[in-house]
């Protein structure tokens, strides 16, 4: 008969399962949905709200459901949560046209947005002392490993059985967690009993955050000011005709949306009514800056994560599982790092871990830049991003315990929220922005290769850097099998390598994104540091 130190133990094992099914969830679908597009006939617009509408809604209702989770309970709200998300991956594995999985993928993002919060403030609300600090090391080394372990169990899991099983290995995962919330985790709620209904919160907060995913994400495709194509949405077109592209307009909107949201709960605190978002929360340093942090280095992990399974695969030619395999030395590191980051906590402290691990992290990716080629091992990209990921589990880690370390346990849901409803912002943020730098760099770089080959026209070469662009290096495999006996001819493997090599020249440059986003992180933890040891009595030299 298990005590009641023994079911605490277990009651995380149950919660970190049940994080790692939704964050998984992220970045497994991105490998498999060359697969998807083929078998459903999805054009590029559903492909692309196949793989972003699960962000959008995760990041729109994270507020909403960590505020509900402090006041009906966590424990009922994660449990809720699991059901709508395995009830969203059924859809979605059963999925026979672009519109039902769309749908499945929001479903999949209402339960995510359920479970994620639930997590953390349960976490928050039930360890103490050193035990909270070897939870937090769990939870953080799960949520930055298990990102960069989507794209390998999403390619074995395609190539060996179908690409519907990214969605069914969700259902046993479901069940467990389900029984191990029954046994094990203990229910948590807020103590606070605030009066009302948070309705207007809830709307402007969703209908904000959504509309800034939606700009960040569609960016690139739709166009960051003029339109690049029309949008269509609702059965209302937005001309390419139009003078402003639909991304501007979305963004300002749910900048508005969120100020009204903002004033809206600074008047809710005022009357003593109940609210989504506690800006009281703000007063807290140690919970600004390491928000702020927790931004950066989300983005900086999914601009990585974003281009470089393109690489791997189209200009470097690895299989989809060979790339798998080298984004896996990424998570093993940020694994054994989060797992050893308490130890070194408590030696030198939590604050100064975040900033050794981004540091690392900042190491790895500059490396990783340096080292880029058409022709460069696999096994020397593995060992630079071996080096980031340790960071990233160091820094990840203890992190969450240093932004939470402060708060109250009946204010954790709230906070927690607030926390994840950042991070997924950063990873929308990091992936778009990466994006955008990669075709920014790919129209320089592509025909700047292709200009040194002899005999090859302006027009085609034009031709061949525009394919290559908008298929984001799909069509590079497909030149490098057909060699001189494909339409090019003699200069077919020629084009294949100019290609390559120009397609590893922008994806070098769109990595210094993530090292510019953890340069900003690296300043937000210093300043972490030094408020953390400020209230503590310890002096810390002014930067």
């Amino acid at each position: 008969m298990s005590t009641a130190a023994d079911r605490k133990w277990f009651a995380l094992g149950t919660l970190a399962l049940g994080l790692s099914m939704i964050v998984l969830d992220g970045t497994i679908v991105g490998v498999a949905l060359p697969r998807i597009i083929t078998d459903l006939h999805l054009d590029l617009t559903d492909a692309q709200w196949v793989n972003s509408l699960y962000s959008m809604i995760f990041a729109a209702l994270l507020l909403t459901f960590g505020r509900l989770g402090d006041r009906f309970g966590r424990r009922r709200l994660f449990l809720v949560g699991v059901l709508v998300f395995v009830a969203g991956s059924i859809t979605a594995a059963r999925a026979d046209a672009a519109s039902a999985l769309i749908a499945s993928r929001a479903l999949q993002g209402v339960g995510g947005a359920m479970v994620l919060p639930a997590t953390l403030s349960t976490v928050n609300a039930t360890f103490r002392g050193k035990d909270r600090a070897v939870a937090f090391g769990v939870w953080g080394a799960v949520m930055a490993g298990m990102a960069a372990v989507g794209p390998l169990l999403g390619g074995w899991l395609t190539t060996s059985f179908d690409w519907r099983w990214i969605f069914l290995v969700n259902v046993p995962l479901g069940a467990l967690v389900l029984v191990g919330t029954l046994l094990w985790v203990p229910e948590t709620r807020s103590a606070t009993k605030a009066r009302g209904f948070d309705a207007d919160g809830l709307l402007t907060s969703g209908i904000g955050l959504a509309l800034v995913v939606f700009a960040l994400i569609e960016g690139t495709d739709l166009g960051w000011w003029k339109p690049l194509r029309e949008f269509t949405i609702a059965g209302m077109t937005w001309p390419a005709t139009a003078p402003v592209s639909p991304v501007p307009v979305a963004a300002l909107v749910g900048v508005v949306f969120i100020a009204l949201f903002v004033v809206w709960e600074r008047h809710r605190a005022r009357v003593q009514r109940d609210a989504i978002l506690d800006l009281s929360l703000f007063t807290f340093p140690t919970f600004t800056w390491g928000n702020l942090t927790a931004l950066t280095v989300a983005a900086g992990e999914f601009a990585l994560v974003f281009v470089m399974p393109l690489f791997l695969v189209n200009a470097l030619g690895l299989s989809i599982m060979g790339a798998g395999w080298v984004l896996a030395a990424m998570a093993g590191g940020a694994f054994l790092a989060g797992a050893s980051a308490r130890h070194l906590a408590e030696r030198f402290s939590a604050t100064m871990v975040v900033l050794i691990g981004l540091s690392l992290e900042l190491v790895g990716v500059l490396s990783t830049a340096l080292v880029l080629g058409r022709g460069t091992s696999s096994w020397l990209i593995a060992a630079t991003l071996t080096a980031y990921g340790v960071g990233l589990g160091l820094a990840s880690a203890q992190l969450t315990s240093t932004v939470l370390g402060d708060i109250p346990a009946d204010r954790s849901g709230s906070a927690s929220a607030t926390q994840s409803t950042v991070r997924q912002v950063g990873s929308a943020l990091g992936s778009a922005v990466a994006g955008g730098a990669l075709a920014v760099a790919l129209a320089h770089t592509l025909p700047d290769r292709l200009a040194a080959i002899a005999g090859l026209p302006a027009g085609k070469a034009a031709e061949l850097a525009a394919q290559t662009s908008q298929s984001a290096g799909g069509v590079i495999p497909g030149l490098r099998a057909q060699g001189a006996r494909g339409p090019w001819g003699d200069a077919g493997p020629a084009i294949a390598d100019a290609l390559a090599a120009g397609f590893a020249d922008a994806t070098r440059l769109a990595i210094l994104v993530s090292a510019a986003f953890l340069v900003a992180g690296l300043l937000g933890a210093w300043q972490v540091h030094r408020r953390a040891h400020r209230s503590t009595g310890v002096l810390v030299p002014a930067a």
